[in-house]
């Protein structure tokens, strides 16, 4: 960290404020509004620039980063279409609380609003998708907004956030400071302790519980790793049943006992008739999003919920809870342990026993069970193989969006945190492969697996060279079932099986997609083959494309539809054109 406050331009001081912050590598593309950072960045060697091939995939590479190390993920992108391709990224994880720091060019501050050559309002386009963000006129406010950029964008509720710097400002020279003397903001203090007295009032509640739920979302994750170790502590001591949102995955051991499963539209029977049921719902850093809740007047109809959360603004958006409390995860979990050891609490054992016994009965249900024959690969069995093939790795899961997402949540089981990286609350399909090469980029000697579909891997392929280019040896696993497969089972349940453009004539050919990029490309396509095939892609030195062949029609199981309540899932083999019929609406359910 530099020493004190000194003179330099402000590309330098861009530059600087990386290395004071820890910065050790920086997703981007250049162009003409950002060529003065790029100078200064060709001039040293601690911040490494990896060169992408498109802006948006810049902005999932550095989530799949921050994701993976639980450190911001950071971006360089020229002004006008540079900063607009970064919208979905920046939405992206918003949604998903990602920390991103995207500094973005500008034209110079002279030209600003006169349409000068790609020129965009920066600032105003990304104010709905970003945490906060900056216009920077005065080359003298920008080492205070930089580092204010990186605060605000890893505590609290973590985001995006976006510094847009106008060119003349990298060229103006003026005085830099370090982070440590810069004073924190008055305005933004996010709260970290819980009011003691409502955490002592949360133990009491799980004491008394007859049927508890633990609900954990990705905030648990987001606290960082101490966080995820007192949640399995405090899951020992109430010995309450825990359930997961698609972003938690990993914060509770998947082979732990007390484990339910997924919970929401494709969650498991029992994790979300458990939470149908319950007397008491513990949620633990989550949101109440619609993909969990489902109706939201029949949602856990008659629990007592307690919400820890540090953001104040989702506590009682979506769902009335009768206990809310602020404060960091580990802060409160903390708390709660202490408190719950302090006063000698012990679990309501009777009833605790028989809510296990209806459990069991549930779990005995084996909502995920499929058939596999020995001519097609099911889609489900292609995940289980997988993951009983990496499971004693250093492996790290990404995905794109749709079936194959849902069907990696369902049957790969993840042990621990931050291994686990998807596109939850924006579901955005290109997701998958450049997050998966920001999390080789920071984890350079794991095994980084894309789970992909054939209709999502096209939108960012591009980012294969990318990972060509910089040594990343990705394996990009694709389920290709020739279908955008999750619109495909909507259009079949909900549209009369009308399946409206969601079959894909012209697909690529992947293994020569793969050679002509200069990866390796395999092609599987009969069960027998499986195992060798994957082992081959694990083994194969670079960038992997495997195209593994699996079942057309498949479809997704349990699934609860659109506007209806967690105890009325579909299951696999309820799934009958009368299931369906009764199953939906007469008018038909809305797919959102």
């Amino acid at each position: 960290m530099t020493a004190g406050p000194r003179k330099m331009t402000g590309a330098q001081m861009v530059v600087q404020a990386m290395k004071d912050h820890g910065v050790e590598h920086l997703f981007g593309y250049p162009g003409g509004a950002v060529l003065p950072i790029y100078d200064v960045l060709f001039q040293q060697d601690a911040v490494k620039h990896i060169l992408v091939r498109h802006e948006q995939g810049a902005g999932h590479a550095a989530e799949g980063y921050a994701r993976s190390t639980g450190k911001p993920g950071v971006v360089l992108v020229t002004s006008g279409p540079g900063a607009t391709n970064m919208v979905t990224p920046l939405q992206d994880a918003l949604s998903d609380s990602v920390p991103l720091v995207c500094i973005t060019g500008q034209a110079p501050t002279m030209l600003i609003g006169s349409d000068a050559f790609q020129e965009c309002d920066t600032v105003g386009i990304t104010r709905p998708c970003t945490k906060h963000n900056w216009l920077v006129k005065d080359v003298e406010d920008l080492s205070r907004v930089l580092h204010e950029a990186f605060h605000v964008a890893t505590t609290g509720r973590p985001g995006p956030v976006v510094v847009d710097v106008p060119k003349d400002v990298q060229f103006a020279t003026g005085t830099y400071t370090p982070p440590a003397a810069i004073q924190s903001h008055e305005s933004y203090r996010p709260q970290l302790d819980a009011d003691e007295g409502r955490v002592r009032a949360a133990i009491e509640l799980m004491a008394n519980a007859k049927r508890p739920v633990i609900y954990s979302g990705g905030g648990v994750i987001n606290s960082g790793p101490e966080a995820s170790r007192l949640l399995r502590e405090l899951v020992a001591l109430t010995n309450a049943p825990i359930t997961s949102t698609l972003l938690g995955l990993g914060a509770y051991p998947a082979s732990g006992d007390n484990w339910l499963g997924m919970l929401g539209m494709h969650g498991t029977y029992e994790a979300n008739l458990a939470m149908h049921d319950c007397d008491v719902m513990l949620c633990i850093g989550a949101r109440f999003d619609d993909r969990i809740t489902g109706r939201l007047d029949a949602f856990s109809p008659n629990s007592t919920k307690i919400h820890i959360d540090i953001d104040r603004s989702s506590i009682n958006k979506t769902v009335h809870v009768q206990l809310p409390i602020v404060g960091d995860v580990a802060h409160v979990l903390s708390d709660m342990i202490r408190l719950w050891k302090a006063e000698g609490r012990k679990p309501n054992a009777e009833p605790l026993r028989a809510w296990w016994e209806q459990i069991d009965a549930w779990r005995g249900r084996d909502c995920l069970a499929y058939a596999q024959g020995d001519k097609v690969i099911m889609p489900q069995y292609a995940i289980q193989r997988l993951y009983e093939l990496t499971k004693d790795r250093d492996t790290y899961i990404t995905t794109e969006v749709g079936q194959h997402q849902m069907w990696a949540a369902q049957f790969y089981r993840f042990e621990e945190p931050n291994r686990w990286m998807t596109s939850g609350g924006l579901g955005t399909m290109g997701y998958g492969l450049p997050a998966a090469l920001g999390v080789q980029i920071a984890h350079p000697n794991s095994l980084v697996i894309d789970i992909a579909g054939d209709a999502s891997i096209q939108m960012m392929m591009q980012e294969m060279s990318t990972a060509i280019q910089h040594g990343a040896p990705i394996k990009i696993f694709i389920l290709n079932n020739q279908y955008m497969g999750m619109v495909r089972q909507w259009q079949q349940l909900l549209h009369g099986n009308r399946l409206s453009n969601s079959y894909s004539e012209a697909l690529p050919d992947f293994v020569k997609l793969a050679e002509a990029y200069g990866g390796t490309g395999l092609r599987c396509e009969h069960p027998e083959d499986l195992d060798a095939a994957i082992l081959q892609m694990i083994d194969t030195p670079g960038p992997v494309i495997f195209d593994c062949r699996v079942a057309n029609l498949a479809n997704c199981f349990p699934m609860i539809p659109s506007g209806k309540a967690h105890n009325e899932m579909m299951l696999p083999d309820e799934a009958t054109d009368d299931a369906v019929s009764k199953a939906i609406d007469a008018k038909g359910a809305a797919l959102v």
